[in-house]
């Protein structure tokens, strides 16, 4: 099974910060995490379902191709990064 990573600034809004699941496409995965942990779709996605500005998605090392259809294909054991870049100062 693929494995969904959230970072630590992510993770904080989940109980699990890592899923398993058996998903073949990118959004399959990142809505199989949602639905054990609804809080993060607001963080990750925007309202209209695409990623947010602030956030990167890695699959196997590399960046996802479609920030809006998110329908990067997934292998059975497929690492995805979903990032929170920061900003301060």
């Amino acid at each position: 099974m693929a494995h969904v990573f959230f970072t630590q600034q992510l993770a904080r809004f989940t109980t699990l910060p890592q899923v398993e699941t058996g998903a073949v496409q990118l959004r399959a995965a990142l809505e199989s995490a949602f639905s054990a942990n609804p809080r993060l779709r607001g963080y990750v996605l925007d309202d209209q379902g695409h990623l947010r500005e602030n956030v990167a998605v890695f699959i196997d090392g590399r960046h996802c191709a479609d920030r809006r259809r998110l329908d990067d294909p997934l292998q059975p054991d497929s690492k995805v990064y979903v990032l929170q870049a920061l900003s301060g100062g």
